[in-house]
């Protein structure tokens, strides 16, 4: 492009700004708005008992104040056998009536035989009496009709409840399944059934019940541990800290000893190839080729042939040999990668307050997921109660039609279907705000994509601005102003909103498409042809590619703003064409950057992790009586190792874009000024060395 004009007077982040990208930043502040909006409306509509309280075939709750049912917890099943699955019973309605019951049977009764025996077990009626319908007291009635019109269910089996549902309370004995010891029941309409029936019927509630009380420890550890697992991430703090400060020191000293280490281990893979190689001279069928063997599928026969070694030798040593020619020909680069990083450390112990960023970010962020999920549950429970025809006979029309349970006896269905219902299916809703549900649910996505990505793009900006001050300080650390990172944040969110609201929603945009294509991959898993796979496939490699490409764009963007105040595409555009003309050195760097900073968070990770490891299992011996006596000691110490990670990934993020954004300013300071009196350069000493111009002499003001 043409060249581009500088302002002679440029001193460093612009203090002079005005708004930039007003029409995003309005747009943004409008959309918030609805944002909230569309959470109050949803707050209005929406009842997450629907999700806390089970509903009766009636459409109450179970165990609401002040309603009929507020001391009737439980949902009970007249017949669990028409349950195939528990998925069925917890999204799905179970094709037979449910009643709200203040506690799940517990021994084993049919309708039949307690009906013969009423007169002189009374007891034995008024028991089975409250598993029926409220008010149901008419033992006298047939029954057939009784079953036919679900007063009562046919039988009850000894439950306990779990998810406020009742099921079947299963034990295994001697490798057998029992419900109260016993294998068989009386299924209440003349069948004896087997007990693994009813397994059927709740079919996974026992992994779900072993997942439940494996809860239960994993919990009791947490509170046990709690205090052990805080000192850890403490520990790992401090670590990353001392590993951030000290690479102005050692990350020379950690490169190239690794570098070294890569070439000295390839060396010697080399050096084994070469001897196992000569050492299979001779031995017979060792000159045999692969394509003479064929395709075997025990490795270790191609281990036994010289050709085999010859070719992993010519690899290695063509792999040697390409590093070797990169680190003679990139010297330079990888020395001027290595300065940035040690002018990063020496930034970062200048500025240290920026360490601590994160945590903003990741409140904002917690805001933004607390404030969706929450929104989304009230969406998702917004519906109101449907109800269904639910008949007994098969060849009812009416079946699964929707009713109205306050007229449903006037109407002729219960003549035409005897002993047909009209009970509670699902919440849902025909209304116009219930229609578009599920777009308001992507509008709840969309917008939560978009903030996340401001909050992000925020932490980029302010950060970027704090170190961009650092470099175009001419005289460090006294010229760096007062409170950089506080006044780059308050330039960020007064003049660039817009433009940082503009970098993210054209992420937020990628990345709905992507959850989309997740969403259609999932739905389409069975059905789809090899040709839709593909294609799916493909989709998704292109849009996470461009999400790729766009985050770094958008990251360099955010530092030109920071650095210049230009509007979002100006200085997406003008970093872009800058890294462009830089683009050996920005591989490099990025290279250099991304191993050390990877080395920094294994070692940080593992380091701190060892140690967990050493003290939950009780092996340091000084601290064995302090140790907590746990169920697992792996919750502990996972839970140190993710936590480590994280801690060393939020300092070391900060790291990062400190580097960049030095990069930006040092390509920037090499085009700008030429090392004269008139137009020093504002780069440190130790980058003047690499550069190794005799002219060049750091700028003394």
């Amino acid at each position: 492009g043409e060249p581009r004009k500088f302002d002679p007077k440029f001193r460093g982040p612009i203090h002079n700004r005005h708004c930039t990208d007003v029409i995003c930043c309005v747009i943004f502040i409008v959309v918030i708005l609805g944002y909230i909006a569309l959470g109050i409306v949803a707050w209005v509509h929406g009842d997450p008992r629907k999700v806390i309280y089970p509903t009766d075939s009636y459409g109450q709750f179970c165990g609401q104040k002040d309603t009929l049912n507020e001391n009737k917890t439980i949902l009970f099943y007249f017949n669990i056998l028409k349950c195939a699955s528990p998925v069925v019973l917890i999204n799905l309605q179970c094709p037979t009536t449910q009643l709200c019951v203040s506690k799940c049977p517990d021994r084993f009764a049919t309708y039949i035989d307690v009906q013969a025996s009423y007169r002189y077990r009374p007891d034995q009626w008024n028991y089975f009496r409250q598993f029926c319908k409220p008010g149901f007291n008419n033992p006298r009635k047939s029954v057939a009709q009784v079953l036919r019109d679900e007063d009562c269910p046919s039988m009850i089996i000894p439950s306990r409840p779990f998810l406020k549902r009742c099921f079947p309370d299963f034990s295994t004995k001697n490798g057998v399944l029992t419900v109260a010891n016993q294998t068989t029941f009386k299924d209440g309409r003349g069948k004896t059934r087997n007990v693994t029936d009813l397994r059927e019927a709740a079919n996974g509630i026992n992994n779900v019940l072993d997942a439940r009380s494996v809860g239960m420890k994993i919990f009791e550890d947490y509170a046990i541990s709690w205090y052990w697992i805080l000192i850890g991430l403490f520990i790992a703090m401090i670590v990353s800290l001392l590993f951030l400060v000290l690479l102005r020191f050692t990350a020379g000293v950690l490169f190239w000893i690794f570098i070294f280490g890569v070439i000295g281990i390839i060396g010697y893979g080399i050096w084994h190839c070469y001897w196992e190689y000569d050492h299979l001279k001779g031995i017979p069928g060792s000159d045999l080729t692969v394509y003479d063997i064929g395709f075997q599928t025990d490795f270790r026969v191609y281990l036994q042939l010289r050709q085999t070694w010859l070719a992993f030798m010519i690899i290695l040593c063509v792999v040697e040999i390409i590093i070797i020619l990169m680190l003679i020909f990139l010297r330079n680069r990888i020395r001027i990668a290595i300065a940035l990083l040690k002018e990063g450390s020496r930034a970062i112990g200048y500025i240290m307050s920026t360490l601590f960023y994160p945590i903003v970010t990741f409140i904002l962020i917690a805001i933004c997921i607390s404030y969706w999920a929450v929104t989304a549950v009230f969406l998702a429970t917004s519906g109101e109660p449907v109800y269904k025809v639910m008949a007994n006979q098969t060849l009812c029309k009416y079946a699964n039609l929707t009713c109205d349970p306050e007229t449903f006896n006037t109407t002729n269905v219960t003549k035409l279907c005897p002993g047909a219902q009209c009970t509670f299916a699902f919440y849902g809703g025909e209304s116009l705000y219930h229609k578009y549900i599920f777009i308001f649910q992507l509008a709840n996505a969309f917008v939560f994509l978009w903030l996340v990505n401001f909050a992000i793009a925020l932490g980029q900006c302010t950060l970027a601005g704090a170190f961009a001050s650092y470099y175009w300080a001419s005289r460090k650390p006294a010229d760096i102003p007062l409170w950089p990172l506080f006044s780059s944040f308050g330039r960020a969110i007064r003049y660039h909103t817009g433009s940082l609201a503009f970098g993210a929603l054209i992420l937020a945009v990628v990345q709905l498409i992507r959850v989309i294509l997740e969403y259609l991959d999932h739905k389409l898993k069975g059905t789809q042809n090899s040709f839709t796979r593909f294609l799916l496939c493909c989709l998704k490699c292109c849009f996470w590619c461009l999400e790729k490409f766009l985050k770094f764009i958008n990251r360099n963007a955010y530092i030109m703003i920071a650095i210049y105040g230009k509007n979002f595409c100006t200085s997406a555009k003008e970093a872009f064409f800058l890294l462009m003309r830089n683009v050996v050195r920005v591989a490099v760097l990025d290279k250099v950057t991304d191993f050390l900073l990877f080395l920094g968070k294994i070692l940080v990770a593992g380091g701190v992790g060892v140690l967990a490891f050493f003290f939950f299992t009780q092996r340091i011996q000084v601290f064995a009586q302090e140790a907590p006596a746990l169920n697992y000691y792996w919750v502990p110490l996972l839970t140190v190792i993710i936590g480590s990670y994280l801690v060393a990934h939020g300092f070391f993020s900060v790291y990062a874009m400190c580097v960049d954004t030095l990069f930006l300013c040092f390509c920037e300071d090499l085009e700008r000024n030429d090392g004269s009196t008139a137009k020093p350069y504002f780069m440190s000493a130790s980058l003047h060395r690499i550069l190794g111009k005799k002219e060049l002499s750091p700028k003394k003001a």
